[in-house]
């Protein structure tokens, strides 16, 4: 069985991706990565670090502060959050999906690990171009190309709403999983309910018809 490297920040997105690769190359044939890449909230990787534990799955985080010194952005720097019509929201970091995959790359090759696994989704997201199915296909050549050693790049959630998300875990057996995750912009716990990662994970559960596990952990 072939293993496989997940790209893991704590959230709901990447816990599915964790839960996804369990199935699909089996719990002692992945492990995952973190970046801890100077956002403002660590309580992401506090939740990579406790979900990566309760499944005894190697979690590993890579120290890397270079976005805040290349641009300001509201993940990076105390900004307020944005969405306006005509341009990327104020949450959206250049080049950090293409840089995280690209640092994944390099340590899965040393490894030889050729699948990596990652959560990005152009279905329900903020127009992030980092996010869509043409940068992934295209960075999965480059890296194929660049380091002469074949990865596959799987995005189990490339074309899936919040909802597909919360009915996928669902199926995977580990909705459970999401009590431990954060996904608040703002790094508050409880959630603020109100950034826009906050209100799209409500919207999920809500059209899934399930109780946020993060929000009701004794249920």
């Amino acid at each position: 069985m072939p293993k496989a490297l997940i790209l893991h920040s704590g959230g709901q997105d990447s816990t599915t991706c964790l839960a996804w690769a369990m199935k699909k190359f089996g719990r002692e044939n992945i492990e995952t990565i973190s970046f801890d890449y100077g956002q403002r909230h660590k309580t992401e990787l506090a939740s990579a670090r406790k979900i990566c534990k309760k499944l005894d799955i190697k979690n590993t985080v890579l120290k890397t502060d270079v976005f805040k010194h290349l641009g300001k952005n509201a993940l990076t720097h105390d900004l307020k959050m944005t969405t306006p019509k005509k341009a990327l929201p104020s949450t959206f970091v250049p080049g950090r999906n293409i840089f995280f995959l690209t640092l994944a790359a390099a340590y899965a090759y040393d490894r030889g690990i050729h699948d990596l696994v990652t959560g990005v989704c152009e279905t329900d997201y903020s127009g992030y171009p980092d996010c869509r199915e043409n940068t992934m296909k295209s960075l999965e050549k480059t890296l194929s190309y660049g380091m002469d050693y074949q990865f596959k790049i799987h995005t189990p959630l490339m074309f899936l709403t919040k909802a597909k998300t919360v009915e996928l875990i669902k199926k995977l057996g580990h909705l459970d999983l999401l009590a431990l995750t954060h996904t608040c912009y703002k790094g508050k716990n409880p959630p603020c309910k109100k950034c826009p990662s906050c209100i799209l994970r409500a919207k999920g559960f809500q059209q899934a018809n399930e109780e946020d596990p993060l929000l009701n952990p004794t249920s």
